[in-house]
């Protein structure tokens, strides 16, 4: 009985421990395809799973990472040959399906995209759900019609996973990015990445209670939710977009209708789990040609599998930054 390494998170007098054990093969769910996992990354949402929450994980032990990069060990699925590079982001894995941080998935051929040309195993997972999360933000604000002559584009939480990517892409692409953080000491990072300007979340934050202010931006990723993103609504230019993924300031929304029907501003959704795996092999066809990074390495750190507890910690306190790559 084959057996592997794995990061297992489980209850212990009443605490949410997370430890690396062995597994057996037998363990795993069953799916269509058995993929020797490479690599994967490190997510906020993978950090909550970690410390048991139920509105992510709802049954331990389990193993978390909602990444995973690798190659096909196993498939009953004709689409899939043994030895092809594969993808798997999204969907159920690591949330309630035994996840990325360890040697071994088995998951549906749904949930499975090949590798692109245009990257590598370990480039595909320093973009990971994040980046793919950034391409989607990035494609949402093309497709509304934003150039780079519309004016400036607002990217909230930006030395995240999420924000750093898209601050990246975006300036590739020729637009204007002023980027918001609570980091001061993170400006040269993220000048590294394109952004032409850094503000502080003060900045960002409208205490005023006023309906709308001035129109600065022709567009803006938040990664954030809250206030923030209720101050970029009342910021965002005439005929503007606003994308919308995260929520780690708040889930809340507190606004008025002003911005929406004034201004014809858009409010866009990004969902990057639940999506049709055409969309998804779509997206990640862009990021591995047009949306692509020359400074992808800009934004990696790397980190070993007997590090992950440690960094699981980190995310979770706002201490880390740009995208962790987890070799398996």
């Amino acid at each position: 009985m084959q057996k592997f390494k794995a990061l297992v998170t489980e209850e212990v007098d009443w605490k949410y421990i997370s430890t690396v054990k062995q597994k057996n093969i037998d363990e795993l769910p069953e799916g269509d395809v058995l993929i020797n996992v490479k690599y994967s990354s490190l997510n906020f949402k993978d950090a909550l799973s970690s410390i048991g929450n139920k509105g992510v994980t709802r049954n331990f032990p389990h193993t978390p990472g909602i990444d995973a990069a690798g190659v096909v060990a196993e498939s009953s699925d004709a689409s899939f040959s043994v030895g092809e590079e594969v993808i798997v982001t999204g969907y159920d894995l690591g949330m309630n399906t035994s996840g990325g941080y360890e040697e071994y998935i088995r998951v549906p051929a749904g949930w499975v995209v090949k590798k692109p040309e245009g990257l590598t195993l370990r480039e595909t997972m320093i973009y990971g759900t994040a980046g793919f999360t950034s391409a989607l933000s990035v494609i949402k604000l093309l497709d509304h019609g934003i150039t780079p002559e519309s004016g400036k584009i607002l990217v909230t939480g930006s030395t995240g996973g999420v924000g750093s990517v898209a601050v990246a892409m975006l300036a590739k692409l020729g637009f204007h990015v002023v980027g918001v953080t609570g980091k001061a000491d993170k400006a040269e990072f993220l000048k590294s990445l394109g952004a032409k300007e850094i503000i502080g979340r003060e900045e960002a934050t409208d205490e005023s209670k006023r309906p709308m202010l001035k129109g600065l931006y022709a567009g803006v990723v938040d990664t954030v939710g809250g206030n923030i993103l209720a101050s970029a609504l009342k910021t965002t230019a005439y005929g503007g977009a606003v994308t919308t993924c995260g929520l780690t300031q708040s889930p809340d929304l507190n606004t008025t209708v002003f911005p929406f029907i004034l201004r014809g501003v858009s409010l866009l959704g990004i969902d990057s789990v639940e999506l049709p795996i055409d969309v998804k092999k779509s997206t990640w066809e862009r990021i591995s040609s047009d949306l692509k990074l020359s400074n992808l390495e800009e934004l990696a750190v790397d980190i070993t599998f007997d590090e992950l507890p440690e960094y699981l910690s980190k995310i979770l306190k706002g201490e880390t930054s740009g995208r962790i790559v987890v070799t398996i």
